[in-house]
C-alpha cells in the first residue's frame, strides 16, 4: 500500500517542486500569459465595437440609400408628369398649328376660287359682249342694208339726243 499513500517526504518533496514550478511560471510565464489574454481581450473588445460601429454605418449607409432612392423615385415621378404635360402641350399646338394652316389653305383656296370665279364671269362677260356685238352687228347690216333705213335711225338718235 505504500503506493497509494504518500510518504511525508515525498510530499514534501512534491510541494517544493510545485512551488517552485508556481513562481517560475508566475515569473517568467504569467504576465506574458495574462498580457496576451488581456490583449487579446481588448482586441476582441476593440472589434466587437468596431463591428458595432460598422452595423450602425451600414444602417445610416442603408437609411440613407433608401431615401436616395425614394428620392430619385419622386424625382424619376415628377420628370416623367413634365414630359407627358410637355407632349401634351406639343401635341395640342401641333393640333392648333395644324388647324391654323388648314384654316389659312381653305381661306387661300376660296380667294382662289373668287378670283377664278371673277375671270370667268369676265370672260363670260366678254364673250357676251362680243356675241352682242357680232348679233347687233348682223342684225343691224340685215336692217340697215339700205341708205335710206340709215338715214332714219341716224335721225331718230340725234332728236332721242336734242330731248335729253
Amino acid at each position: 500500500m505504500e503506493l497509494v499513500t504518500p510518504d511525508a517526504g515525498l510530499l514534501f518533496w512534491m510541494l517544493l517542486s510545485f512551488t517552485l514550478v508556481l513562481i517560475v511560471l508566475k515569473k517568467f510565464a504569467w504576465k506574458p500569459i495574462l498580457n496576451s489574454l488581456k490583449e487579446r481581450e481588448e482586441s476582441i473588445a476593440e472589434a466587437l465595437h468596431a463591428a458595432e460601429k460598422a452595423r450602425e454605418e451600414m444602417e445610416k449607409l442603408k437609411a440613407d440609400n433608401e431615401a436616395i432612392i425614394r428620392k430619385a423615385r419622386a424625382e424619376r415621378e415628377k420628370i416623367l408628369q413634365e414630359a407627358r404635360e410637355i407632349k401634351i402641350k406639343i401635341v395640342e399646338q401641333a393640333k392648333e398649328e395644324a388647324s391654323q394652316e388648314a384654316q389659312k389653305m381653305i381661306e387661300l383656296a376660296r380667294v382662289n376660287i373668287r378670283n377664278e370665279e371673277a375671270k370667268a364671269l369676265e370672260q363670260i362677260k366678254a364673250q357676251v359682249a362680243d356675241l352682242s356685238i357680232r348679233i347687233a352687228e348682223k342684225i343691224l347690216r340685215e336692217k340697215l342694208g339700205d341708205s335710206t333705213e340709215q338715214q332714219k335711225l341716224v335721225e331718230k338718235y340725234l332728236n332721242d339726243l336734242q330731248l335729253n
